[in-house]
């Protein structure tokens, strides 16, 4: 089996998510809420013999790919099968509490080298980006029938793209003669819509729409502070938990949600006393985001944007932990 993904701040996660010491046991529990093509969960099953995962993934296709891969750990990996918001709401009565939680935010290479999907632009494949094949909006509906200003400001809040109202007007206009429907028409529309300057930046100009598309086609930013603090209040006390961002939105919701775990109190002023218990939930264990080092960016170039932020579990959270999270 080819396997095209290489798993970033690899080393920062086997440091900073190790259940070596106290308060973890030999048979140390870990969910992998992104399991991916299973990067992370191999190195972490290779090098800590007593550890057990559980690997979540939307995309029924990725995971088969990483259930062969994995095959070697025999029943010390285990699967799920759907979107991680859903299973940390509703955690499964027959799982112990895990040890461990990993979140990595970023989009495999799998699809946007081998999913067919449209993820990328520099394919001509069907306009759909949907990371689970059963997913309700495609990228397609969000081109071809999203208004102007809804898609302009679609483009301008998750991929800030500071030419978006350019693009959405391009967009409309030419959807107007005939469905987009392929990544590569997409692309070309923009392409051809922005400053030649433009088109000759460090990314191609198309990056940030698509990311935008993809971004709202799967509700990433949406399901995240939800999602979060239910896998924390899954983990057991004194677990880990690790969040991998690529994008400066997912990243500001889990050090905001990060930041008030780690507060005394987090009542608003208007509040005569305190109604959140007045202690902390989580010790902050990276006080600043750890980042890829020059050699990874070298070796990977997608690493370059990661940043990965670390928790310590004290207590469970409270409502009161979601304030001033989402975007």
């Amino acid at each position: 089996m080819e396997i095209v993904h290489t798993p970033v701040l690899l080393n920062e996660c086997l440091k900073y998510l190790s259940p070596v010491g106290e308060p973890f046991e030999n048979d140390a529990f870990m969910i992998d809420s992104t399991l991916g093509e299973g990067g992370h969960t191999n190195a972490f099953l290779k090098k800590f013999p007593g550890l057990k995962i559980c690997g979540l993934d939307a995309d029924s296709t990725i995971q088969a790919r990483a259930k062969e891969r994995l095959s070697v750990y025999g029943e010390r990996a285990k699967f799920f099968n759907g979107w991680f918001n859903d299973f940390y709401a509703n955690y499964p009565s027959d799982f112990v509490k895990p040890d461990l939680i990993l979140f990595d935010l970023g989009i495999s290479v799998f699809h946007y080298e081998k999913s067919n999907r449209g993820f990328s632009f520099r394919y001509d494949e069907p306009l759909d980006m949907r990371l689970n094949e059963n997913g309700t909006v495609s990228a397609y509906e969000i081109v071809n029938t999203y208004p102007e200003k809804r898609l302009a400001d679609l483009i301008f809040l998750y991929g800030e793209e500071k030419l978006s109202r350019k693009i959405a007007s391009a967009i409309v206009n030419e959807r107007a003669g005939g469905e987009i429907s392929s990544s590569k028409a997409l692309a070309d529309i923009i392409y051809d819509c922005v400053p030649e300057k433009y088109r000759h930046g460090p990314i191609h100009p198309a990056t940030r729409t698509f990311q935008a598309i993809r971004i709202a086609v799967n509700d990433e930013l949406g399901h995240l502070p939800k999602a979060l603090f239910d896998a924390f209040n899954c983990l057991k006390p004194g677990g880990k938990m690790g969040v991998i961002t690529f994008h400066s939105l997912e990243d500001r919701i889990v050090k905001n949600f990060f930041r008030n775990l780690g507060k005394e109190c987090v009542c608003p002023q208007e509040y005569p006393t305190c109604k959140c218990g007045g202690t902390p939930c989580a010790e902050i264990i990276t006080r600043k985001p750890v980042g890829p080092t020059e050699d990874e960016v070298k070796i990977n170039s997608p690493s370059r944007s990661a940043k990965l932020r670390v928790v310590r579990k004290i207590k469970d959270a409270g409502q009161l932990h979601l304030r001033d999270v989402s975007i």
